[in-house]
């Protein structure tokens, strides 16, 4: 694996900390816009960073966990939502569509068979992951096609702001067992409604997710990432660390979603610590366990809506402040070219 190195340049920040100063404003008026534009100026490695055909790739997956009766909705809806993806309808579509981010959808392992479809890329690994409560999610060979997968689809894209999103029923379930596994907070912090369980629903998944990473109890312990995204992970997540590695590894802005998408940041960050430099944190969910998450890997939200949909409908919402951010730095005054007195005191 190629080692990701940090963006973090004492000379370029230095540099971007004079040129944001230096516009026609009291300094640190524009806030989380200046440190975004700072983000991106260090991610690009330049004073003058551009966003460039920025994209979403959402990636569906259906996970043999939902034999465990931890879901509100049938597996069927998985395929139901990708047809509903491809013909345009969903809320993913609408804000692509409304912010100009390219949208790619991908079969990375759902339980139907599309045939050859416009619009659908074909990496499916298999009709969905096995029961992770009962044997390990996937094959460790499974989970590398996956991930390898993820980053060939970030290799043919052209932009320089990349975007993830899922769709799955159960994968809440994973990803909180992936969340409970590698933080080792208590299934209780990591569990929520998803889809909308009540009460008796979440308590059930939580005690699911307990007694499944209890069961791979070796497994956890060993504390390697790549195996406890094979035991309790899905196509889905595994395919998203995958991309986000070779995102980053290209110096694109990533965009992290929502509670699942950050369950595959936290694998990719165990294998590249690095990988949060490239991050900018779209939302923080509503998710239970989302806000524990974010504090685990430090990341700051930009916004906070009580968004809870996945998709990846966070990142792209996110997507007009980050061109803010960099249009400010790159066209906002400065006090000498708009000949404004500077701050004396």
């Amino acid at each position: 694996m190629t080692t990701l190195y940090s963006t973090q340049n004492p000379v370029l920040s230095a540099a971007l900390d004079a040129a944001i100063n230096n516009k026609t404003k009291p300094l640190g008026s524009l806030g989380m816009l200046e440190t975004l534009a700072k983000q991106i100026g260090l991610i690009q490695q330049t004073t003058q960073p551009k966003l460039i055909a920025p994209a979403l790739l959402v990636f569906a997956g259906d996970h043999g966990i939902v034999a465990e009766n931890v879901s509100a909705y049938p597996q069927s809806v998985t395929w139901q939502m990708v047809e509903n993806f491809l013909a345009g309808g969903a809320a993913i579509n609408v804000f692509a569509r409304q912010n100009h981010c390219a949208l790619h959808i991908v079969d990375a392992g759902v339980n139907h068979d599309f045939g050859k479809r416009d619009g659908l890329l074909d990496r499916k690994v298999a009709h969905g992951t096995r029961n992770f409560a009962q044997e390990p999610a996937m094959s460790v060979e499974q989970c590398a096609q996956a991930m390898q997968y993820g980053a060939e689809l970030v290799a043919g894209l052209k932009g320089n702001v990349l975007g993830f999103g899922e769709m799955g029923i159960g994968n809440t379930t994973a990803a909180a067992a992936i969340m409970h596994a590698m933080t080792k907070l208590p299934a209780a912090e990591c569990v929520g409604a998803g889809t909308g369980l009540a009460q008796d629903g979440i308590l059930h998944k939580q005690k699911v997710v307990q007694d499944a990473v209890a069961h791979h109890a070796a497994i956890v312990a060993g504390g390697a990432p790549l195996d406890i995204l094979a035991t309790f992970g899905g196509f889905e997540i595994a395919m998203i660390a995958g991309a986000m590695l070779a995102a980053a590894e290209r110096r694109m802005v990533l965009l992290i979603d929502g509670f699942i998408i950050t369950s595959a940041l936290l694998v990719a960050a165990r294998l590249q610590p690095a990988i949060l430099d490239y991050c900018v944190f779209a939302h923080c969910s509503d998710e239970h366990g989302h806000r524990q998450m974010l504090a685990h890997l430090g990341g700051r939200p930009i916004l906070q809506m009580g968004l809870r949909l996945g998709e990846g409908t966070g990142s792209v919402l996110a997507l007009p402040l980050l061109h803010a951010s960099v249009n400010f730095l790159c066209e906002m005054a400065t006090f000498e070219s708009a000949d404004v007195s500077k701050q004396t005191a």
